[in-house]
C-alpha cells in the first residue's frame, strides 16, 4: 500500500512539474493565449452583437448563448491539447523523460491539467464578459455547482479525447485537426438557434447528439429554474462513458508506445 502511495505521489509530483513547463510554454506563445483566452471573448461579442438581433430565441440572446459560446471555445482549446501531445511525442520529449527519474505518463497528466486550466480561464472570461453586456443568470450557488460540475466533466472528457487523437495522429497538423470534430458539434445543436428552427432530418440529428443535452443542461441550471431530468442523465452518461472511454484508450495507446 505504501509503494502504490507513493507511486501515485510521484506520478503527480512529476505532472504538476510538466504543467508548468508547460504552462510557461502556453504564456511564451501569443498565439496559442490568443486561441485561448481572446477567442472565446470576441466569440461572445461577435454572437450576441451581430447575430443577436436577427434570432428569436424567446428569451435575451445573451442568456440563451452563453453556454454554447463556452462548449464551442473547447474545441479550439482542446486541438492545441492534441498537438502539444503529438509534438512531445514525436520531437524527443517523450524519449528524454524514459532516460530521467520520472514517470512518463506524468506527460499525460501535465498536458490535460494545462488544457483543463485554459479552458477554466477562457469559461471565466465568457461569463464575465457576458455579465458585462447583459447576461443575467437567476442560479443559486447550488446550480453554480452544477454548472461547474457538468462543464469539468466535459473539460476532463474532451481533454482525454483530445490527448488520445494527439497519440495517434501522425503528425502535428493532423493532431491539429481535432478541433473540427468538436467545433462541429455546437453549430448543429441548440447552442445558437432553438432546434425547432431546423429541418426535420437535421432536428433529429441535432436533439440527439451529446452536446444538446449538455447545453440544455447548462442553460436551464443558469437561466432556466433548473435542468430537466432527462438532459442531465443523458449529458452525464455521454460524458461520463466518454470520459472512461478516452482515458482508458489513452492510456492503452500510451503504454504500447513505450
Amino acid at each position: 500500500m505504501t509503494t502504490l502511495f507513493s507511486g501515485w505521489a510521484q506520478t503527480l509530483q512529476d505532472g504538476w512539474t510538466l504543467f508548468l513547463r508547460l504552462t510557461r510554454h502556453t504564456l511564451r506563445n501569443p498565439e496559442t493565449l490568443a486561441i485561448g483566452v481572446l477567442l472565446p471573448v470576441i466569440l461572445m461579442l461577435m454572437f450576441v452583437f451581430v447575430f443577436g438581433g436577427a434570432i428569436a430565441t424567446g428569451t435575451e440572446y445573451v442568456n440563451y448563448v452563453v453556454p454554447g459560446i463556452i462548449v464551442t471555445c473547447v474545441g479550439y482549446g482542446t486541438s492545441m491539447t492534441a498537438t502539444s501531445v503529438n509534438l512531445d511525442m514525436t520531437g524527443g520529449m517523450y524519449e528524454r523523460l524514459r532516460a530521467m527519474p520520472v514517470r512518463p505518463v506524468s506527460l499525460l497528466l501535465g498536458h490535460v491539467a494545462n488544457s483543463l486550466v485554459r479552458n477554466g480561464i477562457g469559461a471565466v472570461l465568457v461569463f464575465l464578459v457576458a455579465l458585462a453586456v447583459g447576461f443575467r443568470p437567476s442560479a443559486g450557488w447550488a446550480e453554480w455547482l452544477g454548472v461547474a460540475l457538468f462543464l469539468g466533466l466535459f473539460f476532463l472528457a474532451v481533454c482525454w479525447l483530445a490527448v488520445l487523437f494527439g497519440l495517434l495522429a501522425g503528425s502535428a497538423e493532423t493532431a491539429g485537426a481535432f478541433a473540427f470534430f468538436i467545433m462541429f458539434l455546437p453549430y448543429v445543436s441548440s447552442a445558437f438557434v432553438p432546434t425547432e428552427t431546423m429541418p426535420s432530418w437535421l432536428r433529429a440529428f441535432a436533439e440527439y447528439q451529446p452536446v444538446t443535452p449538455l447545453i440544455e443542461t447548462l442553460r436551464g441550471l443558469l437561466v432556466g429554474g433548473g435542468a430537466a431530468d432527462s438532459d442531465a442523465r443523458a449529458a452525464a452518461a455521454w460524458f461520463g462513458i466518454l470520459l472512461l472511454a478516452s482515458f482508458a484508450a489513452a492510456t492503452y495507446v500510451f503504454a504500447r508506445k513505450r
